[in-house]
C-alpha cells in the first residue's frame, strides 16, 4: 500500500510513496505526532536527480526489515531538499557541524521538537568497512534514546545553539570602495588550476559566478589582478568546460560536475540551475571576446532547455536524473561501435576522431564524449557535422530517457529566465525572446497568488510560499525581461516584489532566507555565500541595484549598499565563496551608468543604437526603453524614462549616471563613445 507521500506533488517523495517506510511530508502531523509518541523524528533529505539518495533507498527504505525498525522506533519524515530550502540549509548545517561533512541523502536524527543530536549522509544497508550499517545506527540511537536520553538531550542544546549562533552572526560593516574588489580579484588567482580551468581538483564544480566577477575584472581593466590575466583565467576555464564531458556534445547543455579534475567524466544529473548560470556567463564571454563558439554554447544550452526542460505552459523543469536503467549516465555513453551502427564505418571515422572516442573508452568500457583538440571545437558544429550530430541525436533519444523532475521552482526559473532574456537582446533571437516572455507570464500568472510568490508549482498547483532565493532571483529575471522587451509590465511586477522581499525578509538590518509570514523553526536560516546556487543575498543585492538604477528608489540601494558594508571584508577574504555578490560589489563601486533608448525597435535606426549595446560587454549598465511617446503611466513604472524624447522622430539615446544625462543622440557612434566615457571612474 502506498504511504502518505503518495499525496505529494514532489517527485522526489513520489519515488517514495510505495516505500514500507510510514513516511510523512514536513508538517503539523507529523511533527504532533512525534511529540505524542515521544519518539525522535528521523528526517531523511534528498532530491529526485540524486544518485546516492536512489540507492539507500533501494537498498534501506525498500527494505522492509529496514523499514520495520524505523516505522516501530522513529517518526520517519521525507524531504525534498529543492521545494524546502529552509530545512536543508539547517539541518544540513547542523550535520555538518556534527560530522565535519555534508551531502545528499542527508539523515538527520531531530527531538521531538525538532532539535538535531545525530546525523550523516548515505548508510548502507549493512557495514561497509568503517561504515556503520543502517540497521546497527537505527539500533544504536533506539538504545541511547531510552536509556540515556538526557546526554542526547544536551547535544541537542548544543547543536540548537550552535546553529542559532552561527545564524544570527552579525558582521561589522566595512567601506565599500574600488579596494574591495582589487583584494578579491588578487584571491581569485590563488589556487587556479592553470592546467585544466577552475579551481581546486576532483570533484570539479563550474565555478560560474567566480568566472562572471573575472570578467567584470577584465572590464574594469584588471582591478588588482590584470585586466589580461583575469580574461586568460575566465576564457581558459570555459574552453575547457564546454570541450570536455561536463558539457553534452550531442544534446546541449552541462551535467553538475565532474567526477576528475580534467572536466571529461561528469556526474550525468543535469539541473536547471547549473545550465541558467552556464548558459549566462557563456553569452557574457561572447560579448567580451566575440568568440562564436561561445556563442554557440550559449545558444545550444538554452534550446536544450526550450526542447528538453520546457512545460506547455512556459515553466521550466527542475532536473535530469543521473541514471537510466539503474546504471548512472548510460544515455550518455558511447562506442565505437554504437556510432559506427548509427553512421556507418566510414562517417563515424572522422566523427570518434573528434570526439576522442576509443575502444578501451573513458567510463565503464564506453566514451564520455568530449572535444579533445582545440582546432576541433567548432568544426564539431559545422556543416561538415551536422548531419551526423542530428543522427546520433535521433539514436540516443531511442534510448531509455532520464527521468525528468517536473516541478517547477520559482528560483531557478528565475535564474534561467534572466540569461534567457539576456541571450534574446544579445542575440537578437525571436525564439529566445518568446520563450522568456512565455516563462515570465508563466510565473506571473501561476507562481504569483495574492501577490505572494510560490515556491514550487507542478501539475497546475502552485504550493509551498517563496524563499528569498525564490524573490531576488524572479526580481532578476523580470527585469532582464525588461531590458529585453521595453515592456513596462516586467519592471512594475518587478517592484511589487522587491517591495514584499523587503517587508518578509529584510530584518535587523540584514536578509534573511526564510520570511517572517513562514513557518518557524529552531533557527532562521541565514547564508550569503554563493555555492550550486548564487544565495539570496547575493542576488537579492544585485537586483535591488539594478531597480535602484532604474527607478531611482533610494530604498532599493540602501538596503543593498548595507548588506554589501557587512561582507566586504568577507568578500576580500574569501572571494569564490562570494562570486554573485562581489559582482553586486563591482556595481556599487561603479562606475555604473543607465541607457534609455526611445524608438521602434524594429527601426533601422533603433537597431543600430542597440546593436552598440549588443556586442559591447557592459556589466554596470541598466537599460531603459521605450518605443515611442513616454505618457505618464510609463513615466511612473519607470522613472528614468522621464521627459525622454525622441530626437527629430528618430531613436534616440541617453546615457546617464545617476539620473543625470549626457546630450541625447541620434549617433551610434557618439552612443557608443559616451558609453566609454561615462565607464571611466572619474566621468
Amino acid at each position: 500500500m502506498p504511504n502518505r507521500l503518495a499525496e505529494a506533488t514532489s517527485p522526489y517523495l513520489l519515488q517514495h510513496a510505495d516505500n514500507p517506510v510510514e513516511w510523512y511530508q514536513w508538517g503539523e502531523e507529523a511533527l504532533q505526532l512525534a511529540q505524542e509518541r515521544d519518539v525522535p523524528i528521523l528526517l531523511s533529505i534528498g532530491y529526485s536527480a540524486c544518485h546516492w539518495c536512489h540507492v539507500m533507498a533501494h537498498e534501506s527504505f525498500e527494505n522492509p526489515q529496514i523499514a520495520a525498525l524505523m516505522n516501530e522506533w522513529f517518526v520517519n519524515i521525507k524531504v525534498d531538499r529543492e521545494e524546502r530550502p529552509d530545512l536543508d540549509a539547517l539541518y544540513m548545517l547542523a550535520v555538518q557541524v556534527m560530522t565535519g561533512q555534508g551531502g545528499w541523502p542527508m539523515t538527520v536524527l531531530l527531538t521531538p521538537d525538532g532539535r538535531p543530536f545525530y546525523g550523516g549522509t548515505y548508510f548502507p544497508p549493512t557495514d561497509r568497512g568503517p561504515m556503520p550499517g543502517f540497521p546497527r545506527v537505527l539500533t544504536a540511537i533506539h538504545e541511547a534514546w531510552t536509556t540515556r536520553r538526557a546526554d542526547l538531550e544536551g547535544s541537542a542544546d548544543k547543536v540548537a545553539g550552535g546553529l542559532r549562533s552561527q545564524f544570527e552572526v552579525h558582521h561589522a560593516p566595512s567601506a565599500i570602495t574600488p579596494g574591495v574588489v582589487d583584494e578579491a580579484a588578487s584571491g581569485m588567482a590563488t589556487g587556479f588550476d592553470r592546467t585544466n580551468g577552475g579551481w581546486g581538483g576532483a570533484p570539479k564544480f563550474p565555478p560560474s559566478m567566480s568566472l562572471e566577477f573575472l570578467l567584470r575584472v577584465w572590464a574594469r581593466d584588471g582591478g588588482g589582478m590584470g585586466a589580461e590575466q583575469a580574461l586568460r583565467m575566465t576564457e581558459f576555464t570555459l574552453d575547457h568546460m564546454a570541450r570536455g564531458g561536463l558539457y553534452d556534445q550531442i544534446g546541449g547543455g552541462f551535467h553538475r560536475y565532474t567526477v576528475d579534475a580534467i572536466w571529461l567524466v561528469p556526474h550525468f544529473e543535469k539541473m536547471l540551475y547549473d545550465n541558467a548560470l552556464l548558459a549566462h556567463i557563456y553569452v557574457l564571454a561572447w560579448q567580451a571576446t566575440d568568440d562564436p563558439f561561445y556563442q554557440t554554447i550559449a545558444e545550444e544550452t538554452y534550446d536544450w532547455v526550450l526542447r528538453e526542460m520546457t512545460s506547455p505552459e512556459g515553466g521550466f523543469y527542475s532536473t535530469l536524473d543521473a541514471d537510466t536503467d539503474g546504471h548512472e549516465g548510460r544515455f550518455y555513453a558511447w562506442t565505437p561501435g554504437e556510432i559506427a551502427e548509427v553512421l556507418g564505418d566510414e562517417a563515424a571515422t572522422p566523427v570518434v576522431d573528434v570526439l576522442g572516442v576509443t575502444a578501451a573508452g573513458n567510463f565503464e568500457g564506453s566514451n564520455v564524449l568530449s572535444i579533445p583538440k582545440v582546432e576541433d571545437r567548432l568544426r564539431w558544429r559545422s556543416v561538415e557535422f551536422a548531419g551526423q550530430r542530428g543522427l546520433l541525436l535521433n539514436a540516443r533519444n531511442q534510448r531509455t530517457r532520464p527521468a525528468r523532475d517536473e516541478k517547477v521552482l520559482a528560483a531557478w526559473n528565475g535564474m534561467l529566465l534572466r540569461g534567457l532574456a539576456l541571450a534574446a537582446r544579445v542575440f537578437d533571437t525571436p525564439r529566445f525572446r518568446d520563450a522568456a516572455v512565455a516563462n515570465a507570464s508563466f510565473l506571473r500568472d501561476q507562481m504569483i497568488v495574492g501577490g505572494r510568490l510560490a515556491r514550487s508549482w507542478k501539475d497546475g498547483v502552485a504550493s509551498g510560499s517563496g524563499f528569498l532565493e525564490d524573490y531576488a532571483n524572479v526580481i532578476d529575471g523580470f527585469l532582464m525581461t525588461y531590458e529585453a522587451t521595453w515592456d513596462a509590465q516586467w519592471i512594475v511586477l518587478a517592484r511589487q516584489l522587491a517591495d514584499t522581499l523587503l517587508s518578509e525578509f529584510a530584518q535587523e538590518g540584514t536578509l534573511w532566507d526564510s520570511g517572517v509570514s513562514q513557518e518557524v523553526l529552531i533557527s532562521r536560516p541565514r547564508d550569503a555565500t554563493d555555492n550550486a546556487t548564487p544565495s539570496g543575498t547575493s542576488v537579492a543585492t544585485d537586483a535591488l541595484l539594478r531597480l535602484a538604477a532604474l527607478t531611482g528608489d533610494a530604498r532599493y540601494s540602501e538596503v543593498a549598499t548595507n548588506l554589501l558594508s557587512q561582507y566586504a571584508e568577507l568578500m576580500t577574504r574569501h572571494p569564490q565563496a562570494f562570486g554573485r555578490l562581489l559582482c553586486a560589489m563591482d556595481t556599487a563601486v561603479g562606475p555604473s551608468a543607465e541607457v534609455v533608448i526611445v524608438g521602434d525597435p524594429e527601426a533601422e535606426d533603433t537597431q543600430a543604437l542597440l546593436e552598440v549595446l549588443r556586442t559591447t560587454y557592459l556589466p554596470r549598465v541598466v537599460l531603459a526603453g521605450a518605443t515611442g511617446v513616454v505618457d505618464e503611466a510609463l513615466a511612473q513604472a519607470v522613472p528614468l524614462l522621464a521627459e525622454r524624447t525622441m530626437l527629430d522622430g528618430r531613436a534616440t539615446a541617453y546615457v546617464c549616471r545617476n539620473f543625470t544625462c549626457q546630450l541625447p543622440t541620434i549617433s551610434p557612434t557618439t552612443f557608443a563613445e559616451q558609453l566609454r566615457s561615462a565607464m571611466q571612474e572619474n566621468a
